[in-house]
């Protein structure tokens, strides 16, 4: 179960149990107390990565206005749930919906905002655009 507020907050959750409206019940429960913010800019990603879950290997990729979410299956649903309108998605390896979504959200995870790598390097945000 993913849940997302479209605006770069999303969480992941599984729930069992013995009645489909519990386990969702569970599912949506659990995703609401693993929730991770994301940086979103103008519906892209800030930069270029990857991730690892499981045989499940994902790269992720901005894209320019107008491109679209171009990712399949459960790659698609969770960067549409966490706001990302424009983004180019490769996955290699295994194709397992479980995997695939928990390596998107790792990779989603890892993505930092120009501030945040600027205040980690205790450089302007012009600095880490322009490199002087």
């Amino acid at each position: 179960m993913v849940v997302g507020n479209e605006d770069g907050v999303i969480g992941w959750g599984l729930g069992k149990a013995n009645e489909v409206t519990a386990a969702i019940a569970k599912g949506v429960e659990t995703a609401k107390k693993n929730l991770i913010k994301v940086p979103v800019h103008k519906g892209t990603i800030p930069h270029e990565v990857s991730a690892k879950f499981g045989g499940s290997r994902i790269f992720l990729k901005p894209a320019s206005e107008g491109t679209g979410v171009k990712a399949g299956g459960a790659m698609r649903a969770v960067l549409e749930s966490v706001g990302v309108t424009d983004v180019l998605a490769k996955s290699k390896g295994s194709s397992n919906p479980h995997n695939l979504v928990k390596a998107t959200i790792a990779a989603l995870d890892e993505l930092r905002s120009p501030m945040q790598v600027a205040q980690n390097r205790g450089v302007s945000v012009e600095k880490v655009f322009n490199g002087k």
